[in-house]
């Protein structure tokens, strides 16, 4: 793994990441209000950014489309960054989505990211009529079309080899009359694009780092895994002769912070109504159903009767008192290499009273402690002799 510094990250960001996932019961009227309302606070308690994903075929997965809902929260908010968590590239023509990534980030006058990936849901593939489709490969050609849309002039004649998408105006261009001529984002040249990464030791990181794309390493897998993500995306950058930067580097988690430990330990783990506990159980059936529950494992051949709900909850859930968390997100740091921000996992608001006062705690608490903290190591190391 490559050698980082703090001094090379900066103070460590905060962001938040939400599925959203909510009870199948709940009315979608009110948990899109609940989510709308999450990233409204985390704006106010100065977040960085906020990615959501998007489902078309889970009703516990509410957002549809997240540009569609990330739209209404722009005059909302005043600097957080909305990020799409994911766009799903398989789902859509390219070219529709270059367009509306584009249009967005002109909204948001450039408080935009394009968080981007294949779409993993079979049900949503089924749907669309590309279950048997590699939707990997959809991706990529996906990708490479809307980079070449935003890059190039009309007509654009987008013919790559291979590649199943083609975009071209030249029949019908008018460029007097401004016929025929795409959006190119606000920011220049392009969006921060960011990549989210589950699997370990994946090989699509070391193509985040060859195209200067930002990896963002899921909540869904035990910290063990996640240096295997570093060092991937390090190989990408120095295989385009760059240095990989932690700054770029995501990390999410799944963190509850209360003001006293018996009712963190409660909402956080022990309560049957908890929404960790109701996240965890819907997440473990989903990887365990596609086959990639690895993440859960310490190692590839551990036996599947050892991921257990419990284990998820004792080992993915960051949860205490302001000290406890500050302390098991300094530990982490030690587990995972140094990282630019920490992606704060948004739950249900079971009670919204501790879900907002764990997300104030985090923001004005547990950062300033973290970031005190590795400040003091920093400047420790660098009185070092040597």
């Amino acid at each position: 793994m490559t050698a980082m510094t703090a001094s090379a990250a900066g103070p460590m960001r905060l962001g938040l990441f939400m599925m959203p996932m909510h009870p199948a019961e709940r009315d979608p009227l009110r948990t899109l209000q609940e989510d709308r309302e999450t990233i409204i606070l985390a704006d106010r308690l100065g977040f960085h950014d906020a990615f959501v994903g998007e489902h078309l075929t889970d009703r516990c997965e509410n957002i549809t489309n997240s540009f569609i809902f990330l739209a209404t929260l722009i005059a909302e908010t005043k600097s957080i960054k909305l990020g799409t968590g994911t766009s799903n590239l398989s789902h859509s023509h390219p070219a529709l989505v270059a367009a509306h990534a584009a249009m967005f980030d002109h909204l948001a006058q450039g408080r935009f990211i394009f968080g981007i990936s294949p779409g993993a849901l079979a049900s949503d593939a089924e749907a669309l009529g590309i279950l048997n489709e590699d939707r990997n490969k959809l991706f990529a050609e996906a990708i490479d079309v809307i980079l070449a849309i935003w890059e190039r002039e009309p007509p654009y004649d987008i013919d790559f080899p291979g590649n199943r998408f083609k975009v071209s105006t030249a029949q019908t261009l008018l460029p007097e009359i401004g016929r025929g001529s795409m959006y190119k984002p606000y920011q220049k040249p392009r969006p921060e694009i960011v990549g989210t990464v589950v699997a370990p030791h994946s090989k699509g990181v070391i193509a985040m780092g060859e195209r200067d794309f930002h990896p963002m390493s899921a909540n869904f897998l035990l910290p063990h895994w996640l240096p295997s993500h570093w060092s991937n995306y390090a190989l990408g950058k120095r295989n385009k002769g760059q240095q990989a930067s932690p700054a770029d580097w995501r990390v999410a988690r799944t963190i509850f912070v209360a003001d006293d430990a018996k009712t963190a330990r409660r909402y956080g783990h022990d309560d049957p109504a908890s929404p960790y506990r109701f996240y965890w159980e819907k997440l473990r059936g989903n990887m365990m159903r596609t086959g990639r529950h690895v993440v859960f494992k310490r190692h590839d051949k551990e036996d599947d009767g050892a991921v257990t709900l419990e284990r998820l909850l004792d080992e993915l859930v960051l949860y205490g008192t302001v000290e406890q968390v500050a302390g098991q997100v300094l530990a982490l740091r030690e587990q995972a290499g140094e990282f630019g921000e920490l992606v704060y996992a948004g739950m249900d608001w079971v009670d919204p009273a501790l879900a907002r006062r764990s997300m104030e705690l985090m923001a004005t608490e547990v950062m300033p402690r973290v970031n005190r903290a590795l400040e003091k190591k920093e400047a420790a190391r660098g009185r070092l002799p040597g």
